[in-house]
């Protein structure tokens, strides 16, 4: 990111600044399918309403603030060997970052569609786009709605610029809370080995597709879990088990063969503060479960499993590896037309589609900003949902603010529908609920910790 901190100073310049597309971002860029847009959904509440004209200040002013996020792809002949961030200082003439459509019944809804349904677009700068939506539920109250490319920027990203903005809004500072303690965990804490990486994972069983392109999502308000104190596990390790059971109950009830799931986590080590790297900055790491654990802990042997979940993302997590792992930067190797690597990145994925992970859980934590609009209030509630393509077609995005944790189910319309999801996140509350009586176990992370 030093690069772009120098790009974003010689802005003035007459010439424009160019950044090489991070491996990432190429790749991203090389799968995108206009029946399966790349967008992130985020969605704030506030009990009151921002002015529209100071809320357009403070996002632009954001924007400005980080540079990387002002940015649109330049374009170039088919025979380059590299895509380019343009950084333009400025949204391009006419975008208008920030609307207000006009209040109607089920606002929300389609507020919530809308960001679904399409991304801003990479050739025009920014690609984030915020909607101010008057929330009917409760009087006054009012929703934000940021939709992002992903190929562009990534959750905790664009969480980042709205903690920005809410700064410049309402003069609080955006400084990141301090992050919760963690302690090292017990002896005895190995878990058991993991499926075969060369297994195939079970696929999420097709339920009632809606058709039609893009995705649906549905949002919910729980209670964070509680996790005992000197327990050996993590929140973010229940969120994995019960999203594992989840899809285990689902496919056993839609006559699914059982068989060993892998499970998506991002993984974040960057800083929270004002010096965030923007862009795409988390890892992906493939958290194991085999069918005889998802079987038995069916019948109530939840805690083994958790102890083995931890084990296993603890020792993922403290692995240093590559973004998308070692293979996938030789696909992004300037030698030969960035067109044809292209080509090759889509043949891979469609190759490699057997193997593709169940599910993606990612779970942001405790949500560390402020997000104090001044006169509209502090949010209290704030959902993500991650894009989702098949052939994984499902994913769960968490986030804890206000004591309360907020989750979104989000599915790929070709294999869920929306009375699907609803079943799905029955059956994820009901798996949640069930990790309250595991036992705690030997000594792990402390009290408070979300992630």
């Amino acid at each position: 990111m030093t690069a772009v901190g120098g790009a974003a100073r010689s802005l003035g310049g007459a010439r424009p600044v160019l950044v090489p597309f991070p491996v990432v971002d190429e790749v991203e860029r090389h799968c995108l399918r206009a029946e399966e847009p790349e967008s992130i959904h985020i969605e704030l509440r506030l009990p009151g309403r921002p002015d529209p004209v100071r809320l357009r200040q403070a996002f632009t002013g954001a924007l400005r603030r980080h540079p990387r996020a002002l940015v649109r792809q330049a374009p170039g002949p088919w025979y380059r060997r590299r895509y380019f961030w343009e950084l333009t200082g400025e949204p391009d003439p006419g975008v208008d970052v920030v609307t207000v459509p006009a209040p109607e019944p089920g606002a929300l809804e389609r507020a919530r569609e809308r960001s679904l349904a399409s991304a801003p677009p990479l050739a025009v700068s920014p690609p984030v786009r915020l909607e101010l939506v008057d929330d009917p539920e409760r009087p006054g109250g009012t929703a934000l709605f940021l939709t992002v490319n992903h190929t562009a920027l990534d959750g905790p990203a664009s969480l980042r610029l709205l903690a920005t903005a809410a700064e410049l809004y309402g003069g609080r500072s955006s400084a990141p809370a301090a992050p919760p303690t963690r302690t090292a965990p017990g002896e005895g804490a190995a878990g058991a080995p993991g499926p075969s990486p060369w297994a195939r994972p079970a696929r999420v069983a097709q339920g009632s597709p809606s058709g039609g392109p893009g995705n649906g999502v549905l949002v919910a308000d729980l209670a964070v879990p509680r996790r005992p104190p000197g327990a050996a596990y993590t929140v973010n390790d229940r969120l994995l088990v019960a999203t594992a059971l989840m899809i285990a109950d689902w496919n056993r009830a839609h006559g699914a063969p059982p068989g060993p799931m892998r499970i998506t986590m991002p993984v974040d080590d960057r800083p929270r503060g004002a010096d965030m790297p923007m862009g795409n900055g988390t890892r992906l790491v493939q958290v194991p479960f085999t069918a005889a654990e998802l079987a038995s802990a069916g019948r109530g042997a939840v805690d083994e499993l958790l102890y083995r979940t931890a084990a296993r993302t603890r020792a993922l997590k403290a692995v240093p590896r590559p973004q998308l792992g070692y293979g996938v930067g030789l696909l992004a190797a300037p030698v030969v037309p960035v067109a044809w690597r292209a080509v090759a990145a889509r043949a891979l994925r469609t190759a490699a589609g057997p193997w593709t992970s169940t599910a993606l859980l990612s779970n942001i934590g405790r949500v560390p900003y402020a997000l104090d609009f001044g006169d509209a209030g502090r949010a209290d509630a704030v959902w993500f949902s991650a894009p989702t393509r098949m052939p994984r077609g499902l994913s769960v995005t968490t986030a804890s603010s206000a004591g309360r944790l907020h989750l979104a189910l989000r599915w790929s319309k070709a294999l869920l529908g929306r009375e699907d999801g609803a079943r799905l996140l029955e059956l994820f509350e009901r798996h949640l609920d069930a990790t309250e009586n595991a036992t705690t176990g030997y000594g792990g992370a402390t009290e408070g910790d979300s992630r």
